[in-house]
C-alpha cells in the first residue's frame, strides 16, 4: 500500500486546471455553484485539486450494484488526501441480461456514449484528476477511451469479479455454466430441478462475472497497462482488499495530479503489446481485441490487428480461467494473482517491457517483483508445464476475412488444430438460434451468423446464446460458428467472430451459401471458403444492397458512422468526415 500522502492545501506551487471554473473575479458566480453543492464549504476547499469520481453505479448490473458504496470509500480517502471529490455517473448495459435480442445491439455501442458522456464533464468542468471507477463489459474500455481523450491525471480501480456459484453435484459455476445448462436442459441432459437451482445459485454474490470474460479480462490488462492496481483484475468484489485497493488508488491519484502523470504518459505501444501478451497467457476474450484497437485509437497509437498474431506465437498460455477450465478468478488470485503471471513473462525475457512507469509510481517490474506463483496448477510456468506454447487469442485470415477475424483459441478443445466443415448460413442469430431449437444442426456444420457486425447488426452483438447452446448439446468439438458478430467472453467452443470486412460491407462472408465447405486451420491461423473466385464474382454481383436496419434514434447515428472490427468499430473521426 502507497504512503499517506496529502496537499499542502496552503502552498501555491500546483497550478491547477480547476482554477478555470474557481479563481478570480471572474469566476465568482462559479463559486457560488460550487458552494451550492455542498462539497466546498469555504475559500480553502477552492485552493484543493477538483477530483472527478466517473462512477457507473448500475443498479440492474450485478457487477455495479456496489460501486455507489465504494465510490464513498473513494471520496473520504480523496478527501484525506487532501482534495475535493465530485461524483457523476456513466450509463452501462448488462450484457448478460442483454443476451439474444434487441438490448445486445445496444451494448458495443454504449461503449462510445460512455466515453463521450465521461468526456464531457471532466472538460467541462476542469477536473484535475480522474477516479474512474468500472467494471463490466464496455464500460470499462469506454472510460480509458475517455480518459486518454482528455489525458487527464487518472487511476482506475474496478469494482472486482464475483465469487463463483455452486452447481447441483457442488462444483463451481459462473455464469457461462448457466448459459450451457440452457442447451444440456434442452437435450434432456439436465433435470428441471437441477436447472431451476443452478440458475438461482450461478452468480452468488455482486461483481463481475465469475470468469475470465470480457469484465474480467479488461480489468486485469488494466494492471498490465500500468492504469490500475496489482490485483485489481481479481480481488474479489466483496473483500476488504477491494477496498483498500479504492483507498490505495485515490492516495496514488492525487500524487499523480501533483506530479502531472497523465494517461497517455502511461498507454504506450509497449503498454499494449503488454496487455495483448497479458490476454494471451490467461485466454481471454476476443472482445479485448476490439477494445485494444479503440484504446491506441484513441491514444493516437498507431496497432495493426495482425501483430497481435506476432505475440501470441511467442507468449505461452499459463492459466486457462473459466469458461475454458474450473477455474474462477478468485482461484487466480488465490494461486498469486495478476502479477504472479507477470512476474513469470518478465522471467521469460523478451515477451513484456517491464521498465514501464505505473500509477503507483513504481515501474511494472518493481510492481511485481515479489509476487510468485502459489499454485502452479492453476498457474503454470512457463519452462515447465503450460498449457501450450503460444496464446489463448489468434487472428485468423483467408479469403472469407480478408482484414481478419478472431478467435479464442485457448477455448477450442486441444485436440482441434483445423475443422473442416459444410455452411449452413443465417442473416441473423435469431434465425440460427431458431434453427439451433429445432434441431437443425448437426455435426459436421459451420453455422454462418451474418449481417451482425457493426454496422450491419448493428453494434455488433454477441453471440453467447448460439455457442453455448451448441456446447450444451454436446456438439462443441463437432460444430463451428463463424459470425461478423462477436462473442461473450463466456463462449468456447469453435467460434470465429469479428469477421472483417462484415457482410453489411459487402464482405465476403456475404457471399457464403449453404452447403460451402469451410476450412478453420488453428496452427496457420488462416479461414478458407472453398469456393473459386469466379463464382464468388456471380454471387458479389446479385448480392441486394444493405439496407439498415434502424432509421431512428442514436443507433441510426451509430450506424451510419461505426467502423469496422478489425479497427475496433471506433467511429469515424473528423479526418474520414471531413477529408478536406
Amino acid at each position: 500500500m502507497a504512503d499517506t500522502f496529502s496537499f499542502n492545501v496552503n502552498s501555491d506551487d500546483l497550478k491547477k486546471r480547476s482554477d478555470h471554473i474557481k479563481m478570480g473575479i471572474h469566476q465568482a458566480p462559479a463559486r457560488s455553484l460550487l458552494y451550492a453543492t455542498g462539497q466546498v464549504s469555504n475559500p480553502e476547499d477552492m485552493k484543493k485539486p477538483f477530483i472527478a469520481i466517473c462512477n457507473s453505479y448500475v443498479e440492474i448490473i450485478p457487477g455495479h450494484v456496489h460501486l455507489r458504496e465504494l465510490a464513498d470509500v473513494a471520496k473520504q480517502a480523496i478527501r484525506d488526501a487532501g482534495g475535493i471529490p465530485f461524483e457523476f455517473n456513466t450509463i452501462g448495459v448488462d450484457d448478460g441480461i442483454a443476451m439474444g435480442h434487441l438490448g445486445m445491439r445496444y451494448s458495443l455501442p454504449s461503449r462510445e456514449l460512455i466515453a463521450d458522456s465521461a468526456e464531457t464533464v471532466i472538460t467541462a468542468h476542469w477536473f484535475d484528476g480522474v477516479f474512474f471507477l468500472p467494471n463490466c463489459d464496455k464500460i470499462t474500455p469506454g472510460m480509458i477511451m475517455a480518459s486518454l481523450r482528455c489525458n487527464v491525471p487518472s487511476v482506475f480501480v474496478s469494482g472486482g469479479p464475483m465469487k463463483a456459484g455452486l452447481d447441483p453435484q457442488g462444483k463451481a459455476t459462473t455464469l457461462s455454466s448457466m448459459f450451457e445448462a440452457v442447451g444440456a436442459f434442452k437435450s434432456g441432459l439436465m433435470t428441471e430441478d437441477e436447472f431451476l437451482e443452478m440458475e438461482q445459485n450461478a452468480c452468488p454474490t455482486c461483481g463481475s462475472c465469475a470468469g475470465m470474460f470480457t469484465a474480467n479480462s479488461m480489468n486485469t490488462l488494466m494492471e498490465i497497462m500500468g492504469i490500475a492496481l496489482p490485483f485489481n483484475g481479481t480481488a474479489l468484489a466483496v473483500s476488504d482488499e477491494r477496498r483498500d485497493l479504492i483507498r490505495d488508488g485515490a492516495k496514488q491519484l492525487m500524487r499523480m495530479v501533483k506530479e502531472n502523470v497523465k494517461p497517455r504518459d502511461l498507454i504506450t505501444k509497449e503498454a499494449l503489446d503488454d496487455a495483448m501478451a497479458l490476454d494471451m497467457a490467461m485466454g481471454g476474450s476476443t472482445n479485448t481485441v476490439l477494445h485494444v484497437l479503440s484504446i491506441a485509437h484513441e491514444a493516437g497509437i498507431d496497432y495493426n490487428q495482425a501483430d497481435i498474431n506476432e505475440i501470441a506465437k511467442k507468449v505461452p498460455y499459463l492459466s486457462k480461467i473459466a469458461p475454458s477450465s474450473k477455474w474462477a478468478m478468485e482461484d487466480v488470485h488465490k494461486a498469486g494473482g495478476v502479477p504472479a503471471i507477470i512476474n513469470e513473462l518478465i522471467r521469460m525475457g523478451g515477451i513484456l517491457h517491464p521498465d514501464r512507469m505505473t500509477v503507483t509510481g513504481k515501474t511494472l517490474r518493481e510492481n511485481v517483483a515479489d509476487h510468485e506463483i502459489l499454485n502452479d496448477e492453476i498457474i503454470r510456468k512457463f519452462d515447465v508445464n503450460p498449457y501450450s506454447k503460444q496464446g489463448g487469442l489468434s487472428i485468423l485470415y483467408g479469403n472469407l476475412a480478408p482484414k481478419g477475424s478472431v478467435i479464442k483459441a485457448g477455448g477450442v478443445d486441444p485436440s482441434i488444430k483445423t475443422f473442416t466443415g459444410e455452411a449452413i448460413v443465417f442473416n441473423s442469430e435469431q434465425d440460427a438460434v431458431d434453427a439451433i431449437d429445432a434441431g437443425k444442426i448437426h455435426a459436421g456444420h459451420v453455422v454462418i451468423i451474418r449481417y451482425e457486425g457493426p454496422k450491419g447488426g448493428p453494434g455488433m452483438p454477441e453471440m453467447l446464446g448460439p455457442t453455448s447452446a451448441i456446447t450444451g448439446m454436446g456438439l462443441g468439438k463437432e460444430v463451428a460458428l463463424v459470425t461478423d458478430g462477436r462473442f461473450s467472453g463466456a463462449s468456447r467452443g469453435i467460434s470465429v467472430g469479428h469477421v472483417s470486412p462484415e457482410a453489411a460491407d459487402d464482405g465476403p462472408i456475404a457471399l457464403v451459401a449453404d452447403g460451402d465447405q469451410i476450412t478453420i486451420d488453428l496452427t496457420n491461423r488462416t479461414m478458407h471458403l472453398h469456393v473459386d473466385a469466379d463464382e464468388l464474382d456471380q454471387r458479389h454481383q446479385q448480392l441486394k444492397p444493405f439496407v439498415p436496419k434502424i432509421r431512428k434514434g442514436w443507433m441510426a447515428r451509430y450506424q451510419a458512422l461505426v467502423t469496422s472490427a478489425n479497427t475496433g468499430a471506433v467511429l469515424k473521426g473528423a479526418d474520414e468526415l471531413f477529408p478536406n
